[in-house]
């Protein structure tokens, strides 16, 4: 790897990306501690406690929400946006068209999702603000003022994410979610670290620093696993027929279609991370007896919560999986240019092919999400562990990882240099 990073810093115009990059992420880290004018700290902090809605939220922008800057919403607004985009292209047909008609068409969608994330995130700026009584003295102006700066804040990250998407290497906006994640997990190391050498502490027995042994050895085997899902792929093999048009023969190649075992990505965790959550973070600002009740019946470590949890997870990687995988068009597109699977007829079968092999990708994917949100957080409860990340920003944070890995590997192997996959 090292030798890659050398390799490819040699190269004037990776070099240019990498730096570019960097200073991106820097800027957007620096920003991340302006605070809000206006704003009580302490009563933003002390009512997000047992909040586990803003708590996920909080773990995903590097704790900025708690610490109430203008970044406090980071990226989210961007991500909420662009998934209400998607549903709409679905259900709305003028949408649907506005995607086919290509570059034009995405670029028009792009814009609109901008403009509803400013939107969106100066509405959920203001709900934030009102529900968390961030405001000092509580007047209008002070929640209008709160809401502008956090909008601003959130238009801000999505142009860096945007700029270096454009001129950086990788996913600018995964990375900008990847920067708050390691954010948080530099926190711990530098806790855990700053417990390990506190000797007195250690001598006394108030401190037991074996603890952290098992928090490591979790932490690496499903990192491991992540990256072992993440790379898989099934390859379906594809024949594409011999044409002759004019004097020139075309077809006759084999090909395959690669169907990625990891194809929802963190979305089916988000969303059923939200819907489970959703219910105490109400009930916390309603407080009385249903918050204590559910507080003690179906709290994170119930056995009943983890299993309407991955219940959760398989549906939505299902959901997710039959927005994204047309098996139909797949096929027809296949039938219009000569190919076909090896033992497959062209038309219906073909889509029955195809929607057996999502299905079952999918299963696994769904039980994997499942396995993966589910057992740290029991393993935890049982052995009072507490790890540095949830299993969505452990996801997030591999998969970016991989991603941006494989981009330069991209780009060297253009200039016949080996690199990280070798």
């Amino acid at each position: 790897m090292f030798e890659t990073l050398r390799n490819a810093w040699k190269i004037k115009d990776l070099r240019k990306k990498i730096l570019y990059t960097v200073f991106m992420l820097l800027i957007y880290r620096l920003l991340c501690f302006v605070p809000t004018p206006g704003v009580n700290i302490a009563e933003v902090q002390s009512r997000m406690k047992g909040l586990d809605l803003l708590n996920f939220i909080n773990s995903m922008t590097g704790s900025n929400l708690s610490e109430f800057t203008i970044m406090a919403m980071g990226i989210t607004p961007y991500i909420n946006a662009s998934i209400i985009m998607q549903l709409l292209c679905v259900a709305i047909p003028k949408l649907e068209e506005m995607q086919k008609e290509g570059e034009e068409g995405r670029k028009k969608i792009a814009q609109i999702t901008r403009y509803v994330t400013v939107g969106l995130g100066f509405l959920q700026a203001i709900a934030l603000s009102i529900g968390l009584g961030a405001s000092a003295d509580a007047t209008f102006g002070s929640y209008v003022l709160i809401g502008l700066c956090l909008a601003a804040g959130t238009a801000m990250a999505m142009w860096i994410g945007e700029r270096v998407t454009k001129e950086g290497i990788g996913n600018g906006i995964s990375l900008l979610i990847m920067a708050g994640i390691i954010a948080n997990i530099a926190v711990f190391v530098a806790n855990m670290f700053a417990t390990l050498f506190n000797f007195q502490a250690i001598a006394s027995g108030a401190v037991n620093p074996w603890i952290y042994i098992p928090i490591v050895l979790i932490s690496l085997v499903l990192i491991v696993a992540v990256v072992f899902v993440n790379r898989g792929e099934r390859r379906v093999p594809v024949q594409y027929a011999k044409r002759v048009v004019g004097r020139k023969m075309y077809g006759g190649q084999s090909s395959y279609i690669p169907m990625r075992v990891d194809s929802t990505g963190v979305l089916p965790l988000i969303f059923a991370s939200s819907i489970m959550q959703f219910p105490s973070t109400i009930l916390s600002f309603i407080g009385g007896s249903a918050q204590e009740w559910w507080s003690s019946h179906f709290n994170v470590y119930s056995v009943l919560y983890q299993l309407i949890f991955a219940l959760l997870i398989i549906g939505f990687t299902y959901f997710y999986s039959s927005m994204t995988f047309n098996p139909t068009d797949i096929a027809k597109n296949m039938q219009e240019n000569g190919g076909s699977i090896p033992g497959i007829r062209s038309g219906r079968p073909t889509v029955e092919y195809l929607s057996r092999i999502s299905t079952r990708l999918c299963l696994f994917d769904g039980i994997f999400l499942a396995i993966l949100a589910t057992i740290p957080t029991i393993l935890g409860g049982l052995a009072h562990l507490g790890l540095p990340f949830a299993a969505s920003s452990l996801l997030i944070a591999v998969s970016v990882a991989v991603e941006t890995a494989t981009q330069l590997e991209s780009e060297l192997m253009m200039r016949h240099y080996k690199g990280f996959l070798k």
